[in-house]
């Protein structure tokens, strides 16, 4: 498996990542990784911004492994609250990701689960 971090803002960086939409978020892309065998090793979501951590096969493109949380998250969340309609998209264009490879996993899952470091 290959470690990955991902950084994913809201569309203008908007604070909409919050209250039950935070909770539906996160069932979303636990249920999207079980069904693609990933494994989510953290998963913090801050109103306007998310730290995932996840395990991926090797073989599975990093620009499809983005498109599958952000089109599942996007798809269901603006069915089920309506207020997200309000934006043009919920997710901006833009993400970013590093390997684990040059900090230890470890200090990577410490980073993300720290509340104070946003």
């Amino acid at each position: 498996m290959a470690i990955f971090h991902f950084v994913f803002i809201p569309k203008r960086r908007k604070p909409v990542l919050k209250g039950e939409v935070r909770n539906r978020l996160y069932q979303i892309w636990q249920e999207l990784a079980t069904e693609k065998k990933w494994n989510i090793r953290a998963l913090e979501i801050a109103p306007d911004h998310i730290h995932l951590f996840v395990e991926i096969n090797p073989t599975d493109p990093i620009h499809l492994v983005v498109k599958a949380f952000k089109a599942r998250s996007s798809n269901y969340l603006r069915k089920e609250f309506p207020e997200l309609l309000k934006l043009p998209s919920l997710w901006s264009k833009s993400y970013f990701f590093s390997t684990a490879g040059n900090v230890s996993a470890e200090i990577i899952q410490k980073y993300i689960e720290d509340p104070h470091h946003y």
